[in-house]
């Protein structure tokens, strides 16, 4: 997930930066302080895959509105943008955040959910990295904890990070209820009614708005998202 050089590359760059920006900063000017020029361009091209460093793509925009409002959540946004544009990353979710808390992780269901995900399309060593490369992902976000035996932990969903969650859903189509039960929302340990307090919380903070009447909940994102991009993602209730 790289974390720390996702929070060193946005605390050295502009909130106005531009993609060349980024990889300016990591390139030209080694932010991020790596050793070798071949190593700073490979950082550069795996940080893109993962979050687009781009204003331009509304996963990224959103993301960096909120990185700064709460540096508690920012594991959780962090893994949340990866989880939407890493789809290795995503093949292993149901294993971690289907754990009951303080079990351990069974190496095996995740080297099996990969498998089933990308066929034979990698081999025995690659995927046994893969395992290794998400699992300190996973740890990284807060959701798992050590470094031998991995150990499930409870996240803390906050309104940043429910924020996110929801607008993650909200691109993908999905309206009312159905946001509190995306993949995303599921990834911050939160039922569907602890979401929905989140959420109010955030609406009071300005960051989306949100009417509730009865079981009936909708939810936009006017600050976050344009009027395309609210247009553009097709509402399901």
């Amino acid at each position: 997930m790289m974390l720390e050089e996702l929070r060193a590359l946005l605390a050295h760059a502009p909130a106005e930066a531009d993609h060349a920006d980024y990889t300016e900063a990591i390139v030209d000017h080694n932010a991020l302080g790596k050793q070798t020029e071949a190593t700073r361009r490979l950082t550069d091209q795996r940080l893109g895959e993962l979050y687009a460093l781009d204003s331009r793509v509304p996963l990224f925009r959103v993301l960096r509105q909120l990185w700064s409002l709460d540096e508690q959540v920012q594991p959780q946004l962090a893994m949340l943008c990866a989880l939407a544009r890493d789809p290795l990353l995503r093949a292993t979710a149901a294993p971690v955040l289907t754990m009951r808390p303080n079990t351990e992780l069974a190496r095996q269901a995740m080297t099996d959910a990969l498998r089933a995900a990308v066929g034979e399309r990698l081999s025995d060593s690659t995927l046994d990295k893969v395992v290794r490369n998400t699992s300190s992902s996973w740890a990284q976000s807060g959701h798992l904890e050590g470094r031998t035996r991995k150990i499930r932990r409870v996240v803390e969903a906050r309104p940043a990070s429910t924020t996110y969650a929801l607008v993650l859903g909200y691109l993908l189509g999905l309206r009312g209820q159905r946001l509190m039960r995306s993949l995303w929302a599921s990834a911050l340990d939160a039922s569907p009614d602890q979401l929905q307090q989140h959420a109010a919380a955030a609406k009071r903070q300005g960051l989306l708005d949100m009417k509730v009447s009865g079981d009936v909940v909708e939810i936009h994102f006017p600050q976050l998202l344009t009027a395309s991009e609210r247009t553009e993602s097709r509402g399901t209730d």
